[in-house]
């Protein structure tokens, strides 16, 4: 089976892109560098460095590769760069994901998984946020995503294809050859690490006044790993005949900002300073995931829970790779 990876030099596109590997399939991977690093790719992808954008170019891909199914996992995801230029969110995030689904309609191909958020859901009305809640986003990186959302409902609903959105809520975690390294990180797993290895003074935590137990915005963390497996769940799932989809991807817990710099002080056995700031624009106080549609209809359940085992990997993979994927060699195949 050929699938077509979007963003697969990223984070969790990457990890996906490996684990598919572990089956045997075919994967080609497509990535501008922009955000996502070359050695990233897993070693038996296909790398193409170039836009989703541009039609020629995905055009020759599939007609080259003639590919059963995309993942889409390519886009801008900070909420605060999403505020501060909200037009660099709509052109990539919207008007790139367009036309890369016009191309991939003229060369026939029908099944489509989607990366999509938790943040479309926007300042929860009830909790835990099951996939009938109203999606109302706080920012515009929220709005990006479902407007693609509505698009592909759109196209589902004529008849041109099917897919599968995932809303994933925060992702975290590594396994032995992936991890979390963004330029700059904005993500606080990561930016509690670094403070624990001193590459930092203090975490930044942004706002202490909100309505949960210690005041500090509560989320719901779920592992890399868990996450590509979602996405070859659905991925099976649209091949074998499954209907257009939105899913939840969550461990169905949440931890405070606080929750987890103790966590990662226990981990990694170091102190963690903390530096209070304003609140964020666009920050909902509290986003807890009901994935129990994740379990009926793909058959998937998280299968890393512990707040302490996601961070230990993310650490593990951090001492192990301490200058994240610049250090490593570029020995991948590519065209």
């Amino acid at each position: 089976m050929a699938i077509l990876i979007t963003g697969g030099a990223g984070y969790i596109g990457s990890v996906t892109a490996a684990a598919l590997l572990e089956r045997h399939e075919k994967i080609v991977i497509v990535d501008n560098l922009s955000r996502g690093h070359r050695t990233a790719v897993p070693v038996g992808a296909r790398f193409y460095c170039g836009d989703i954008g541009d039609g020629n170019f995905i055009a020759m891909l599939c007609n080259r590769y003639r590919f059963d199914a995309v993942m889409h996992f390519s886009a801008f995801a900070y909420v605060g760069e999403s505020v501060a230029e909200p037009a660099k969110y709509y052109v990539n995030n919207v008007a790139e994901t367009i036309h890369l689904l016009e191309k991939l309609l003229e060369a026939g191909i029908r099944h489509f998984v989607f990366s999509s958020t938790c943040a479309t859901y926007g300042e929860p009305e009830y909790l835990p946020i099951d996939e009938k809640h109203p999606q109302r986003p706080t920012n515009p990186y929220g709005h990006s995503k479902l407007m693609i959302e509505q698009v592909l409902s759109d196209l589902s609903a004529a008849g041109l294809l099917k897919y599968v959105a995932l809303r994933y809520f925060n992702a975290c975690g590594a396994t032995r050859s992936h991890g979390e390294f963004h330029l700059p990180e904005t993500h606080l797993i990561p930016i509690v690490l670094e403070a624990a290895e001193g590459k930092r003074s203090a975490v930044p935590v942004y706002g202490n006044d909100y309505d949960t137990p210690d005041g500090t915005a509560i989320r719901d963390y779920i592992h890399v790993s868990d996450l590509a497996r979602a996405h070859i769940a659905a991925l099976d799932y649209l091949l074998s005949g499954g209907t257009s989809e939105a899913v939840n991807l969550g461990n169905g817990a949440g931890y405070s900002v606080l929750e987890v710099i103790e966590s990662a002080r226990r981990v990694t056995g170091r102190p963690i300073a903390v530096d209070f700031m304003p609140r964020r624009p666009g920050d909902p106080s509290r986003l807890i995931a009901d994935a129990r549609k994740a379990e009926r209809l793909l058959g998937w359940r998280p299968g890393i829970s512990s707040l302490d085992e996601m961070i230990a990997s993310a650490y593990e993979w951090r001492q192990n790779n301490p200058d994240g994927y610049h250090h490593r060699g570029n020995t991948l195949a590519a065209d």
